[in-house]
């Protein structure tokens, strides 16, 4: 907002989304702090309160709305955090082709499991599973930021997004057809 005026201003054009938030620019975040600056933060500016205001103020509103959004939704996820905390420092995401053979033979096998006919006890077995997986890697994807391994932390979030594909896979296979 203007000091001045109070009018609503346009979003920065590559604005730091930790500095939006008002969290440390870490892998470890609080996510009931970063629920509530959410809150706030839509409250100020959505656009249901620029109504009656000009028409770039509306859109300002807009746009500050969206990037909030994708502000909250990218800090709350450890995968698409620790991917942006990587961009921030420059480093490329891995390649699909990054990791160890015998990883990539664990998801092969969860993939085969995941295309068998439907039984509610391997899904759960596979949700469980992942589960795990996800927990593990999120200890280690914070163990590697904070002793400020990037490379470290490069490849254990390709196991991740390796993750996050089998638990959309599963999602979509609980869903009824």
């Amino acid at each position: 907002f203007c000091p001045a005026c109070q009018a609503l201003q346009p979003p920065a054009p590559r604005p730091d989304l930790f500095r939006l938030m008002d969290c440390d620019r870490s892998f470890r975040i609080d996510a009931e702090q970063l629920q509530r600056r959410f809150r706030s933060l839509q409250q100020a500016v959505h656009p249901d309160r620029f109504g009656q205001r000009p028409p770039k103020e509306q859109y300002y509103s807009e746009q500050h709305s969206s990037l909030i959004n994708k502000a909250y939704k990218t800090l709350l996820s450890p995968l698409s955090r620790g991917l942006y905390l990587l961009e921030l420092r420059g480093v490329e995401p891995a390649q699909e082709t990054d990791c160890d053979a015998t990883f990539l033979t664990e998801i092969m096998e969860i993939n085969e499991k995941l295309a068998e006919p439907k039984s509610e006890d391997v899904l759960e077995e596979i949700e469980t599973l992942i589960k795990v997986k996800q927990e593990e890697l999120t200890r280690e994807v914070t163990a590697a930021f904070e002793r400020d391994n990037l490379q470290e932390a490069k490849k254990l979030l390709a196991k991740m997004k390796y993750f996050a594909n089998l638990e959309d896979k599963l999602k979509a296979k609980k869903i009824p057809s």
